[in-house]
């Protein structure tokens, strides 16, 4: 069975080798930066990528009182999440004093003056004591190519609903590997920790002989930013119109709780289904509360096969503490089947 995992992608550019620049992949990873963080201190850190670790990693930084700078390629952060939702991240990291830079491309890194390193970029120079590059990964394939195993259209290594490679007896899990995704119909790469947990059983299972299959994800996947609760399940337009889809979206802005109790919890929620079917597609929530639980009936939904007249009236366990009425889920729905 092969667990060979992924790497933390480094472009090459010269620089990239000097102490003080970081990924972070696995536990030697975060180790180091702890320990360099402690003994040769940091009061500048700049973190290249805005996707889940380099949101995740900026909240770490800054909560220990480090200045921060996150710098992408791409013009907001968490670009896999509408428009609108990057704003409400782009609010927070804002609140917490963590200054983003898009449509930036770090070009080198050298020695700096009054920092350890300076990052040369498309937009200018930036000093800092250490510089984070979070900006993918890839599989890890080199011994399924010495095998001769198939690959996948992704570069991960194909396998099957046993787990099972191109090659009889030899199987892949995790990281090197793809899954298959029940709402797009083919196999994809979603490197996530609870996916590579599931396919591992699934291997273990088989290899011990007792036959057992994963029917695939749907792709739910959520991150935490400060205060901000952020998480999408599915497809967004792009990726369902790639797959054959008819797509509409809504989106609307509710409360995670009921209007009656003090403290509103603002929370967004954006729905893609398909124009032909009313079936919903895909989903993503944004918010200080409730946004992950949200996201988490919804991927049930979208396995289910459910339809937008379906989940428009659910029954969900109403408490005006923790949601209410109408919860947002239905609202989004039924402003989605007005658009249909």
């Amino acid at each position: 069975m092969l667990g060979t995992g992924a790497s933390a992608f480094v472009p090459k550019i010269p620089g990239a080798e000097l102490e003080g620049v970081f990924t972070l992949k696995n536990l030697n990873d975060a180790i180091r930066i702890k320990t360099f963080i402690r003994n040769r201190g940091c009061r500048k850190a700049i973190v290249v990528g805005a996707g889940f670790i380099g949101m995740e990693m900026s909240e770490a930084l800054r909560t220990l009182g480090i200045e921060t700078l996150v710098i992408d390629l791409l013009p907001r952060p968490a670009a896999r999440w509408d428009p609108e939702f990057s704003k409400a991240i782009l609010e927070e990291l804002s609140r917490q004093n963590i200054t983003f830079s898009g449509n930036t491309r770090m070009e080198s890194i050298e020695r700096g003056k009054d920092y350890r390193l300076r990052l040369n970029a498309d937009k200018g120079v930036i000093e800092a004591d250490m510089i984070l590059i979070a900006v993918g990964i890839r599989p890890n394939v080199k011994l399924a190519n010495d095998l001769g195993l198939q690959i996948g259209k992704t570069g991960a290594i194909h396998v099957d609903f046993s787990q099972c490679t191109s090659k009889e007896g030899i199987y892949a899990v995790g990281d090197c590997c793809e899954v298959y995704h029940h709402i797009s119909k083919s196999w994809v790469y979603i490197p996530l920790g609870d996916v590579a947990n599931k396919q591992g059983r699934v291997a273990g299972h088989n290899i011990g002989g007792r036959p057992m299959i994963l029917q695939g994800v749907v792709g739910a996947q959520s991150f935490k930013l400060f205060t901000l609760e952020v998480a999408a399940t599915g497809l967004d337009e792009s990726e369902a119109s790639d797959c054959g889809y008819h797509p509409v979206s809504a989106i609307i802005w509710g409360n995670a709780i009921a209007r009656s109790m003090p403290g509103e919890k603002k929370l967004g929620i954006k729905m893609v289904a398909d124009r032909a079917t009313g079936n919903l597609l895909g989903a993503q929530a944004v918010g200080a509360m409730g946004a992950v639980s949200r996201i988490n009936t919804l991927s049930c939904a979208l396995w289910a096969g459910m339809g937008l007249d379906e989940i428009a009236y659910l029954d969900f366990a109403y408490a005006p503490p923790v949601g209410p009425a109408w919860d947002p889920i239905h609202i989004a729905a039924q402003e989605l089947i007005r658009k249909l």
